[in-house]
């Protein structure tokens, strides 16, 4: 596990409650591009997935190789045209004829080795990288919540966009580099073996081309690194702004704002224009020493020739290799950057695929009854996010099958928490969460979703229709059932407002309907669930009373014959609750029914006084609240 989820994973250590998502825009986002240039454990598990393509692979470097093989040949038929064709004796006609065909066969199979390699590679390229993405997704669909607790959006996405693609470019790439190396020691064979001398004078470039790369690399990479770090820092920056747009025009930090995005702005545009002069450096300098090269050619080529010491077309078919001769070690400068990059995102995607799933189904896990009577029991449960600084102690109760029972009590007494072991999100750490007379450790989970179903405070509504958000639970209902649920919450009418009704799309997080509208939204698909067991997390916590007054309505059709616990500030909406069991810093301080309690003087009397003491009942039995909160 990498350095950087550890820190993540460290986050939870400094207090006992749910640790909060990582700031977006935070210094944390700041993450080195560079890494090792060759790293055989990533590439080890990269192979992985390559390996159910290795037949493509080996047709991508039998075509690079015989790519490879017609550039190295060109200069040679070009060579034997003209010392055989042009200057040689009777036969030169016949000979020219004969190139012509050999080049055009030799262009033909440049061409056909050229199109394989990229559409195979380009096609194996991208089947490697949808099973990367794939795995990715799969294994983040299954982790703890304890990770994704710790772990921002935004570098999960990174990781799925930014890295993916990092390794599709060294993917595409890496097979090309087979093909440079080879080109590169072709061509410095075939040059050598045309006439040695002149070979190795051109070959005396290289040591200044070595020299430089000693000297660029270092500050080159140092220069990339400070240039991508910046460029984190700005859409950090950005991504911020965007997210709190409102918070920012309500309290009019616009200019503020813009003055702090400006100097990181700024700050990134001279660490890119920095690398960027280091980038343009080695272009200019590989064609000043090709410009060198064939300088050397002409001048000292052409003497030789005009002693009779090499023939003309030898000199020709030099020019044209030093041409070639450093498109690889361009290409494979390039490639060093690309693997580097590879190196770095490989280890940040596995960081990803290793994270391990601590919630998993026990052997013999048994699945939970479509006929379960509901119950549920706390027996001595001992739980928290750090085990040194539990969150729940020695909590016990029991709901029983059918009853209706709040959860209560100042923030950070742990009720989210129990509803969260419920639902097996966390494992306790001491006593046993049981359902339907099964410790929930030792039931499949697809059946603790499918028998318990959670409506919470800030509800979520994906991209889709509110047909298939409604139904999102249970993809198998048919449309009736959907209306009828919409009409049992109040949920109907607004819909059939829409302009598409319940096949109107709804965009990210449902934006287009109010808070309210997308809470009876959850409440209609809790409902389609018809799930054994219902869990309402503070669902009415941020809804206006008009709202509320229908959610009350719907409560009674929702609970109907189900097994129902409810968290709520809001104390006047679980006022007819059968029992109602007040915790307090992690433990059961008091339970019973609202009357009992309120007679009894505690806790809950003296959070309902406080928030709750001004109502009035209306004449149809609804109940105007007061808008003040819960502490």
């Amino acid at each position: 596990m990498s350095e950087e989820l550890e820190v993540e994973r460290g986050d939870i250590r400094d207090n006992g409650r749910r640790p909060p998502r990582a700031v977006v825009g935070s210094h944390r986002i700041e993450e080195e591009i560079f890494g090792r240039v060759f790293d055989g454990r990533i590439i080890g598990r990269i192979s992985a997935f390559v390996r159910p393509y290795r037949r493509e692979l080996f047709i991508s470097i039998a075509a690079v190789l015989v790519f490879t093989g017609t550039q190295l040949a060109i200069p040679l038929i070009i060579r034997h045209a003209i010392d055989e064709g042009i200057v040689g004796g009777d036969a030169s006609l016949a000979t020219l004829r004969w190139t012509m065909v050999v080049f055009a066969l030799t262009i033909a199979l440049n061409f056909a080795a050229s199109w394989v390699q990229e559409s195979v590679v380009g096609k194996a390229a991208e089947n490697v990288l949808f099973d990367i993405r794939t795995a990715m997704f799969g294994h983040l669909q299954d982790v703890s919540l304890s990770f994704m607790d710790k772990t921002e959006v935004g570098r999960l996405m990174s990781r799925l966009q930014g890295d993916v693609n990092a390794m599709q470019e060294f993917l595409e790439t890496s097979v090309l580099s087979v093909g440079d190396v080879v080109l590169l020691f072709g061509i410095i064979v075939s040059m050598l073996w045309l006439d040695w001398q002149l070979g190795l004078l051109t070959l005396c470039v290289l040591p200044v081309l070595f020299i430089v790369r000693v000297i660029w690399l270092p500050r080159a990479r140092a220069a990339f690194m400070s240039a991508h770090i910046a460029n984190s820092v700005t859409n950090g920056a950005l991504a911020e702004a965007i997210h709190g747009v409102r918070t920012v025009q309500g309290m009019d930090r616009q200019p503020v704002n813009f003055a702090l995005y400006d100097d990181k702005a700024m700050a990134t545009l001279r660490a890119h224009s920095t690398a960027s002069k280091y980038a343009q450096v080695m272009v200019p300098l590989v064609d000043s020493l090709t410009g060198i090269a064939m300088a050397v050619v002409v001048v000292i080529g052409g003497a030789m020739v005009v002693d009779a010491q090499i023939e003309v077309g030898v000199m020709v078919a030099f020019l044209f290799y030093i041409q070639r001769f450093f498109d690889p070690i361009r290409s494979l400068t390039m490639q060093y950057s690309v693997m580097q990059r590879a190196m770095a995102s490989g280890q940040r995607l596995i960081d990803v695929l290793d994270v391990p799933v601590e919630i998993t189904d026990a052997p013999g896990a048994v699945d939970l009854s479509r006929d379960t009577d509901g119950a549920v029991e706390f027996r001595d449960v001992t739980f928290g996010y750090d085990a040194s600084r539990p969150v729940l102690r020695d909590v016990s109760f029991k709901v029983n099958p059918g009853e209706t029972v709040a959860l209560v009590g100042p923030t950070g007494s742990g009720k989210s928490s129990a509803m969260a072991l419920l639902k097996r999100f966390y494992d306790v750490q001491g006593g046993q969460v049981i359902v339907g007379g099964h410790d929930v450790r030792d039931l499949s989970r697809a059946s603790l979703g499918r028998e318990i179903a959670m409506v919470l405070q800030e509800p979520y509504l994906f991209s889709g229709t509110l047909m298939e958000n409604i139904r999102y639970n249970k993809t198998d209902a048919t449309t009736d059932e959907v209306i009828a649920a919409a009409r049992a919450v109040g949920a109907h009418d607004f819909i059939m407002d829409l302009p598409g009704g319940y096949e109107t799309m709804m965009g990210e997080r449902g934006g287009a309907l109010s808070l309210g509208q997308r809470q009876l939204v959850s409440f209609a698909r809790a409902l389609v669930a018809d799930a054994r067991i219902l869990v309402l997390d503070e669902a009415t916590a941020s809804i206006d009373s008009y709202t509320e007054m229908l959610i009350q309505k719907a409560l009674k059709i929702l609970l109907h014959g189900r097994t129902g616990l409810v968290i709520a500030h809001r104390l006047a909406t679980i006022r007819d609750a059968d029992r109602i069991i007040v915790l307090r810093e992690g433990a059961v301080l008091e339970q019973g029914n609202h009357d009992a309690l309120m007679a009894h003087g505690g806790l809950y009397a003296q959070l309902y006084s406080v928030n709750y003491a001004s109502f009035d009942d209306l004449p149809d039995g609804t109940t105007r609240l007061a808008d003040a909160q819960s502490s």
